[in-house]
């Protein structure tokens, strides 16, 4: 995150901060999973004023922390609870200590994930873009030699390293021991570009490899209107976006799972849902409140079948699940 040019905050005479930097420091920490160093980053001050303003917004009823009792004192059952409710194959869980810690936990669990895949030589592995999949891509993974690894979207002309699919896919390899194959092509281009691209044999090539797939990691977006990114060609101000639940590789699904439409939507390179859902093996991972609506939308859709998710995250979605939400 990039350092405000702001002079750092200060509290008022009665001791307290100015509440709509309380809330921006609340909403950073508790919805959009940002470490309190990140927060002292963005908001030019120290971590020790960030602790003070997360405590303040508790204090003045900004922030209302729900403990949930344990579904069972087994982490098993919760998993297997939480399978049957979104009808995956299956949960795999990770105990992560703090939000900027999930990565950390995940990978060794998503690692698992894939070395039980059934992977070999030669075989496809698909790679979305997305904050999680490109951390976990930077840490250890399973060894699969001779796998090709396939990015599910074309480029984004977006400055985080997040949204560079080819390099994800470039590194993932790299951590298995396998082929990378690059998606030269942008995400979302101009009428006459995409019609050319269609009948383009290499393009062709390239759309085999999502066809043939055996695998596929993904992240889930959260739902438009609560994300602090997302690429810029997303109309989010178009009505369908402004009801969706989330988003795997930018295409969109409302609450049932089923894909929304909006203008220009039809030109997105990008894995279709259908060729997607004909995977095998589709793993997503997600964690935060925030994507607990998306986690139970992408699971409706078909949108992947097993989930690698850390335990608070899996015990929200139980909640909502159980609430009928």
């Amino acid at each position: 995150m990039a350092r405000s040019s702001s002079s750092a905050p200060a509290a008022g005479s009665d001791g307290r901060f100015p509440l709509p930097l309380v809330h921006t420091a609340a909403t950073l920490y508790y919805l959009q999973d940002a470490t309190q160093a990140q927060i002292a980053e963005r908001l030019g001050t120290s971590r020790a004023t960030v602790s003070r303003l997360l405590r303040e917004a508790r204090e003045r009823g900004l922030v209302r922390i729900e403990v949930l009792p344990l579904p069972a004192d087994d982490p098993g059952d919760l998993a297997s609870r939480l399978a049957a409710g979104l009808g995956l194959q299956r949960v795999l869980l990770a105990t992560a200590t703090s939000p900027g810690h999930v990565a950390e936990a995940v990978s060794p669990v998503l690692a698992t994930a894939l070395a039980e895949a059934g992977l070999h030589r030669g075989d496809v592995l698909l790679v979305s873009s997305g904050r999680t999949v490109y951390e976990l891509s930077r840490r250890e993974l399973p060894p699969l030699p001779g796998v090709v690894v396939v990015p599910m979207v074309g480029g984004q002309d977006e400055p985080e390293p997040w949204y560079q699919t080819n390099e994800i896919a470039r590194r993932v390899a790299a951590g298995v021991g396998g082929t990378p194959r690059f998606l030269h092509a942008p995400a979302f281009p101009e009428r006459g570009l995409r019609d050319s691209l269609v009948a383009d044999p290499s393009f062709q090539r390239f759309v085999h490899l999502w066809e043939r797939a055996r695998c596929a990691v993904m992240g889930i977006g959260a739902p438009p209107l609560q994300r602090d990114s997302i690429p810029g060609f997303v109309p989010t101000g178009e009505a369908p976006l402004r009801g969706a639940a989330g988003d795997v590789v930018s295409r969109f699904y409302d609450a049932s799972g089923r894909e929304v439409a909006y203008e220009g939507a039809d030109r997105l390179v990008a894995v279709p849902l259908d060729v997607l859902r004909a995977v095998p093996t589709r793993i997503a991972v997600a964690h935060g409140a925030v994507k607990v609506p998306s986690i139970v939308a992408g699971a409706r859709g078909g949108c992947f079948n097993q989930l690698v998710v850390d335990t608070t995250t899996a015990a929200q979605v139980l909640a909502a699940l159980e609430q009928g939400r």
